[in-house]
């Protein structure tokens, strides 16, 4: 296929999605300009102090948990291929008084933007998704790491982008680690599904074994895998706010959320 095309229009789609993300609940700019936090429980333990780390955030958005980081006490760089959103997060950067630097590229091309070399390296909820392949993705990440540099990723599960979410109830339609696109096209955002914006999405499903082994091949060592039930985000049919804070699938028959930690010797 073609995935210039298919990048270009994920761009604009996401060039739409910022101002709404930027006023929806979910995203709750006012209590994050009083926090300064969006980030959540399983990254903040994995990664502990940042400060004085230099942090590099892969597929950054509009840079609210860059900027989180950067209270932190990090050096931080964010990079997105939203020209939007790398616009907003530079305007909350300015301000909030929180300093950060924004590129606006194609994740994948980040060492074409980025020459400096970084402690850690982040990236969240949602991101891997929209990479055909992890190799490359792997191998820039060990490029921009310094010698025993973290790499960090919190993401959604892959048994959960097995499913067609646009029919109701959600049915499993997709191969586990598909290697094909997978084209969506629906009204709304999962910040905001009353929008009556039009998403256009290529994403491509990643199985675990991909996510791990591509770091591997690209020279890391991982010191965490883990799987988790609850999720920070209610992004999902049919979950469960609980005690701890975290939403459940209500029938709970697989993890909603993995965690990969690896180093660079």
């Amino acid at each position: 296929m073609d995935l210039e095309k298919a990048f270009e229009i994920n761009k604009e789609t996401w060039n739409k999605k910022t101002a709404v993300h930027f006023e929806s609940e979910f995203y709750d700019k006012d209590a994050f300009a009083k926090a300064k936090n969006s980030l959540n429980t399983y990254e903040l333990t994995a990664l502990g102090d940042v400060k004085g780390k230099k942090l590099l955030h892969l597929q950054c958005h509009f840079g609210q948990d860059t900027l989180s980081w950067a209270h932190k006490g990090a050096e931080v760089t964010g990079v997105d291929i939203s020209d939007e959103a790398i616009k907003l997060a530079r305007k909350l950067s300015k301000e909030l008084d929180i300093p950060a630097q924004f590129v606006c590229c194609n994740v994948l091309e980040t060492s074409d933007y980025v020459e400096d070399k970084f402690d850690i390296i982040f990236t969240s909820y949602g991101t891997i998704g929209w990479l055909p392949d992890l190799k490359p993705w792997a191998q820039m990440i060990s490029e921009r790491l310094k010698s025993g540099g973290i790499f960090y990723i919190a993401d959604f599960h892959p048994i959960a982008w097995m499913y067609d979410y646009n029919v109701t109830p959600p049915v499993m339609k997709y191969h586990y680690a598909r290697e094909e696109a997978i084209y969506d096209e629906y009204e709304g955002t999962y910040a905001n599904n009353t929008s009556k914006i039009i998403s256009k999405e290529y994403g491509w499903n990643h199985s675990l074994s991909e996510v791990v082994q591509s770091l591997l091949n690209a020279g890391l060592d991982i010191d965490l895998l883990t799987e988790h039930d609850g999720s920070p985000y209610n992004v999902f049919p049919n979950m469960k706010l609980q005690d701890d804070g975290l939403y459940y699938l209500e029938d709970g028959l697989y993890p909603i959320i993995f965690e990969v930690r690896a180093r660079k010797a």
